[in-house]
């Protein structure tokens, strides 16, 4: 099933850490699918359309089961459908999560364990959630061993 143009459900869901521990890792209901719709459609399609490049889909879709075991947030937008961490090859992630920013409505973007210098390092996390674009912008980073948020990107 087609998302977007260049997005099907199955990329979106698919979860080696699902296949690993044999979880099937699919939307239970309707609402689900259509926030990953969404998340094409405003966020992924658009990259996708400007860069001119596959976007990889680290994570998409997380069950329950899958975001406890991937030690996610009980309250995250993966669980909800809303939510992606992506990359593409030869865009470096701190570029790719300010194009994100400055030109597209999004619930919030969060430049992963990047290292400046390095500009393949960490991932892109984005969220798209109709009822709350609050455009946030973050860097997720480990400080003394914890994942530590600070505002704005951090490059």
């Amino acid at each position: 099933m087609h998302l977007s143009k260049n997005f099907t459900i199955d990329e979106l869901c698919k979860s080696q850490l699902a296949t690993d521990c044999g979880i099937e890792n699919r939307p239970d209901s309707d609402e689900v699918v259509e926030n990953l719709k969404l998340l094409c459609e405003k966020v992924l399609q658009p990259v996708r359309d400007h860069y001119s490049k596959p976007v990889r889909i680290n994570s998409g879709y997380r069950s329950e089961q899958v975001n406890m075991l991937a030690r996610g947030s009980k309250t995250s937008d993966h669980i909800l459908g809303c939510a992606a961490d992506i990359e593409i090859n030869g865009v470096p992630n701190a570029e790719l999560a300010q194009w994100i920013a400055d030109n597209l409505d999004y619930t919030q973007v969060i430049l992963e364990f990047y290292t400046p210098g390095i500009p393949d390092s960490g991932w892109v996390h984005v969220s798209y959630n109709p009822a709350n674009l609050k455009k946030q912008n973050l860097t997720a980073a480990k400080v003394e061993g914890k994942t530590k948020y600070m505002d704005g990107f951090i490059a």
